[in-house]
């Protein structure tokens, strides 16, 4: 594997992207069925042996953004039509959309549209999951109550800020769906825990103060 964060797999109608920054392991590139990804063989992704839809199909499965697409003409992955946040059974959260994460690089084209990210507090690669939350021992089922305000209209940019020391600051229409799936809240704008210490998870309540977190 390459020493450079960003591998690039060229194939003759698609090009597949990998970012070591991003990868947590999930692992649905390796259990995707067909010879596109195979552990050990050099390389290891080989976008010629599927068709461009199957190669979209399984890169879209990346739930970190870790794998990105281009194809022959220069397209790159379209953004879902709508925005979702998957608060993970004692994980991270998994968003999902037209993302617009602040201070992301341009070289870290995977989260424009997925990405996990921390919500334990432990990460040493925030605002992004790197699976501390497994070493810190997390736990939060990810289940919510309030159904939230409800959304304004379909789809749009979503803004994540991160505030230094703080939560997560969402603006634009989103879902945000239990640890079982189920879509639970929705509405145009709140503020989500990464501190891993919030009465209220996923939603922040001022804990992290208290708690002397450092975004760092």
């Amino acid at each position: 594997m390459s020493d450079k964060p960003v591998t690039h797999f060229k194939g003759e109608e698609i090009e597949v992207s990998f970012d070591s920054r991003l990868c947590i392991g999930v692992g649905e590139c390796a259990k995707s069925a067909g010879e596109l990804f195979v552990a050990g063989r050099e390389p290891w992704c080989a976008p010629d042996h599927a068709d461009k839809a199957e190669v979209r199909e399984i890169v879209e499965r990346c739930p970190s953004g870790a794998l990105s697409y281009v194809d022959k003409a220069g397209h790159p992955e379209a953004a879902p039509a709508a925005n979702e946040i998957l608060v993970v059974y004692n994980g991270p959260y998994y968003l999902t959309g037209e993302l617009e994460i602040e201070g992301v690089p341009e070289d870290m084209p995977g989260v424009r549209h997925r990405a996990a990210l921390c919500r334990c507090g432990a990460s040493k690669n925030k605002p992004f999951c790197d699976n501390s939350h497994a070493q810190a021992q997390f736990q939060d089922a990810g289940a919510l109550g309030d159904s939230g305000p409800g959304l304004a209209g379909e789809g749009g940019p979503l803004s994540v800020r991160v505030i230094p020391d703080g939560p997560l600051k969402l603006q634009g229409n989103l879902t945000i769906k239990t640890g079982s799936g189920r879509a639970a809240w929705q509405g145009t704008g709140t503020a989500l825990c990464r501190c891993g210490v919030s009465k209220n998870k996923p939603f922040c309540d001022g804990s992290h103060r208290e708690a002397g977190f450092k975004s760092d």
